[in-house]
């Protein structure tokens, strides 16, 4: 007779298809481990999302973010009172061991509220935020501070994210497991063919030196910097052609293609867009440095994906990228400002010998310490710690 396996409820504002840091990590972590069952309550942040659909190991329930009441329909704001109700009729079906929520937003607001009703419920929270927290304004701080001193047990993706939840709730035992990445994805090979025509489709020239940012176009991960440090070299090394790829989507997208235009970069900077998870391996192997001069950064996961890809990387010396970047090691830190930005590309195109070691070292340190397996693991064992 097969055993009946323990349940967890996982609480997270979005999931996929939407692609985030967060999302691929449940993805990735549920998906390796088969001693638990998942269910999973998010948000339906788009139409043709069905409400209820099994995915790899998780069965996903979308709720709106609008809830009716009386006859009332009430805004996206009460997207916590929503996933609050769908958990509690759950609840009744399903003896969860214990809730998980991702990230101290929307969804863990419902967390909280489950937490006031049900006070013997075990929560474990998971922060994964991206942005400089203490600047996000005090509301959304006061709100993401209530969530944490709820939780009976935390994990961080970043030590500067541990910190910050222990500055909240000193004594919570807080695990540290960053995300991870694909080995074996990140690490395939293409025919020439394939190579050539995709970079036949982005106007790539053989003798082009290709940077790439895979990224939200958002204001925290400095693209605008970026593209004008791409305008830095151009105007600087006029004897070779800088291409900047940007593959992301986001709310800038606009005001940066005007920024393109107007340094005369049109040419220069190739909005690729959205990619999808199994194309980032080809679209890394055409570059020579990866770059993100974020403002924020609770982790930086596309770095990680770089290093693993053979790519070296370029970060601000900000939020979680210090754990895994070392200057002159595992990649270089780059100021804020463009002309550090082009000054650093420029080391890592000169500098043949510094750019091997760097991505030989930092292929290593992924192996050793950000393989998705590896995270995942770390990820059960707590599970069957907290479950007991």
């Amino acid at each position: 007779m097969t055993q009946e396996k323990s349940k967890i409820l996982i609480l997270s504002t979005a999931y996929l298809p939407l692609v985030g840091g967060s999302e691929l990590a449940i993805k990735n972590i549920t998906d390796r481990i088969r001693d638990f069952d998942f269910d999973m309550i998010t948000a339906r942040l788009q139409k043709d999302s069905p409400a209820e659909e099994k995915m790899g190991n998780i069965s996903v329930f979308r709720v709106s973010g609008f809830l009716t009441l009386f006859r009332l329909v009430l805004p996206k704001t009460f997207l916590p009172l929503s996933i609050f109700l769908k958990a509690r009729k759950l609840m009744q079906k399903n003896d969860y061991k214990f809730i998980h929520a991702f990230q101290a937003s929307g969804a863990a607001g419902a967390a909280w509220l489950l937490k006031v009703f049900n006070p013997e419920l075990k929560l474990l929270l998971t922060l994964q935020e991206g942005k400089q927290l203490e600047s996000q304004g005090p509301v959304i701080n006061f709100f993401r501070k209530l969530i944490i001193k709820k939780a009976d047990l935390a994990t961080a993706i970043s030590n500067y994210l541990r910190d910050y939840i222990l500055g909240v709730k000193r004594g919570l035992k807080v695990e540290l497991i960053p995300n991870g990445v694909d080995l074996v994805g990140l690490s395939r090979e293409f025919s020439y063919g394939e190579m050539t025509e995709l970079e036949n489709s982005l106007d790539i020239m053989p003798d082009d030196k290709v940077i790439i940012s895979v990224s939200r176009l958002v204001w925290k991960n400095g693209i605008d910097l970026l593209i004008q440090a791409v305008g830095v070299l151009n105007n600087r090394y006029t004897g070779r052609t800088y291409k900047l790829i940007l593959a992301g989507d986001g709310e800038e997208m606009k005001k940066l293609k005007n920024l393109a235009n107007e340094l005369g970069l049109s040419n220069n900077v190739i909005f690729a867009g959205s990619i999808r998870p199994e194309d980032l391996p080809k679209y890394l192997k055409i570059a020579d440095v990866f770059v993100r001069p974020s403002r924020s950064e609770g982790l930086g996961s596309a770095f990680l994906e770089s290093m693993a890809a053979g790519v070296p990387v370029i970060g601000t010396k900000i939020g979680g990228i210090p754990d895994f970047l070392e200057d002159r090691k595992t990649g270089l830190f780059c100021d804020p400002n463009p002309e550090s930005i082009a000054a650093k590309i420029n080391v890592l195109i000169e500098n043949e010998s510094l750019r091997h070691e760097i991505i030989k070292n930092s292929r290593a340190l992924v192996e050793q310490k950000y393989d998705w397996n590896f995270i995942a693991d770390k990820f059960k064992n707590l599970y069957n710690k907290f479950a007991a």
